[in-house]
């Protein structure tokens, strides 16, 4: 069979699992690749299949970036303990997204150096990343009715615990998205404004009509047995809330607060390099003009710090995690209070 050049390849990536059938099954998606140390080798990503006869479809991916691990712990427990009785429909579970960046402990890939989260809708025809980009883009998504990507700040932030959606073209596609994000069932919900998100694996599920929950679970490159216990009631929170497994939605003790990132203002940005000290924590509110952090030129002493402020009302949701800081990072991001919401 002749391909014509407009159309994009198959992909070739293959799975060792059957999508299809009922049951509970391990494999793994392969990508073949040739290397110095493997001629024909293969990118082995991770993947479950619960399937137990019609209904709805989920799709839970962790280790979009290799350094967060929340998702990728949780995902990894589910995978061994979800059973086929207990789920209506089909439930895929892919801890490790990119696989070579979670082996390496990296945001981004060693055979690449891509960052996933950056290169949807993906190429068949692209490098490593940009070819599993494609396979989620092409294959698990279409099969999907609902997705939860589960982020955390990696190395180099330190986020509040959230569940997130976006504002959308289709406002059914973005209340039905907002409804998973609080039943998630972190202390935080927001609606996130993204930098650029062209490139998301978010947009790609949206564009697809896909309704879809993103996380934000923590950081510095860690995990806790808080937000570890965050990210399992979470998951579980949302397979019941799109009616994939029975049971009630459980909220956190203490309530949930309900918050908003309109524009780019949120983001507070480094103009200098330095040592980062942040006068506020994660959590506390903050007032449009205070000062929150300052940046200390380390090529010299007996210099004053530049100070960094506050561009709107709002709290502390997220902070760059080292002390060690670069023009260009993010050090700080304030969101809006919406609505706080008692347990």
């Amino acid at each position: 069979m002749t391909i014509p050049s407009s159309q994009p390849r198959p992909s070739p990536i293959s799975a060792t699992v059957d999508f299809d059938a009922d049951g509970v099954q391990h494999g793994f998606l392969k990508l073949p690749i040739s290397t110095d140390e493997s001629a024909w080798g293969a990118v082995m990503i991770p993947v479950t299949v619960v399937k137990n006869g019609d209904g709805p479809t989920a799709l839970l991916t962790g280790g979009n970036h290799g350094d967060e691990y929340e998702g990728i712990t949780s995902l990894l427990k589910l995978s061994s303990t979800l059973k086929a009785e207990d789920v209506t429909g089909r439930v895929i579970i892919v801890p490790c997204m990119n696989t070579p960046a979670v082996m390496a402990g990296k945001r981004t890939s060693p055979m690449d150096k891509g960052n996933l989260n950056r290169s949807f809708p993906g190429d068949p025809n692209g490098s490593v990343t940009s070819q599993i980009a494609d396979y989620f883009t092409r294959v698990l998504v279409p099969m999907s009715d609902v997705v939860l990507d589960l982020h955390s700040g990696g190395r180099t932030l330190d986020i509040l615990p959230f569940g997130a959606s976006h504002v959308l073209d289709d406002k059914a596609q973005q209340q039905a998205a907002l409804e998973g994000a609080k039943a998630f069932g972190a202390p935080y919900a927001m609606v996130m404004f993204e930098l650029d998100a062209e490139k998301l694996f978010d947009t790609a599920c949206e564009r697809q009509g896909k309704v879809f929950v993103a996380t934000e679970l923590g950081g510095g490159g860690t995990s806790t047995p808080e937000s570890i216990a965050i990210t399992e009631r979470g998951v579980r929170n949302f397979l019941i809330h799109y009616g994939l497994v029975e049971g009630e939605v459980k909220m956190p003790a203490g309530g949930q607060m309900y918050l908003d990132m309109p524009d780019a203002s949120c983001y507070v940005q480094s103009q200098h390099s330095g040592v980062l000290e942040l006068l506020v924590a994660l959590g506390d509110e903050v007032k449009k003009g205070q000062t929150i952090a300052y940046v200390y030129d380390m090529t010299r002493s007996g210099t004053a710090p530049v100070a960094y402020h506050a561009e709107r009302d709002g709290i502390l949701m997220a902070r760059r995690a080292p002390s060690l800081i670069n023009m260009g990072d993010t050090l700080a991001v304030i969101a809006d209070v919406v609505e706080r919401l008692e347990a």
